[in-house]
């Protein structure tokens, strides 16, 4: 699959509770609200592009079966997916484990 380099945003992040934690779990959300509106849109662009073209059905897509090579190329996908959504979980974790200058 497409290797995106991850985006740092830039400045404070934003503040939506009194509770870091909170703020944490609405970051991851809104990442998976993000990425779930793309797959969303591409998603629905390959099957209209399909059922134009007569290329293939639902019935189709149900009913595909993956081999062994295939699912190593989603597990990858689906750790570098988790990898974008958990970023603000590693970077607290990476500030803990950062040696002191």
């Amino acid at each position: 699959m497409n290797d995106v380099p991850r985006r740092v945003a830039k400045g404070k992040r934003p503040v939506f509770s009194s509770d870091p934690q909170i703020d944490k779990l609405v970051s991851i959300v809104m990442s998976l609200a993000g990425e779930l509106s793309v797959v969303r849109e591409r998603l629905d662009t390959v099957e209209r592009l399909a059922a134009e073209k007569g290329l293939f059905t639902s019935a189709d897509i149900d009913g595909y079966e993956v081999d062994a090579s295939i699912d190593a190329d989603r597990e990858a996908s689906r750790a570098a997916f988790l990898d974008r959504i958990l970023w603000v979980m590693r970077e607290e974790v990476d500030q803990l484990n950062a040696p002191e200058t």
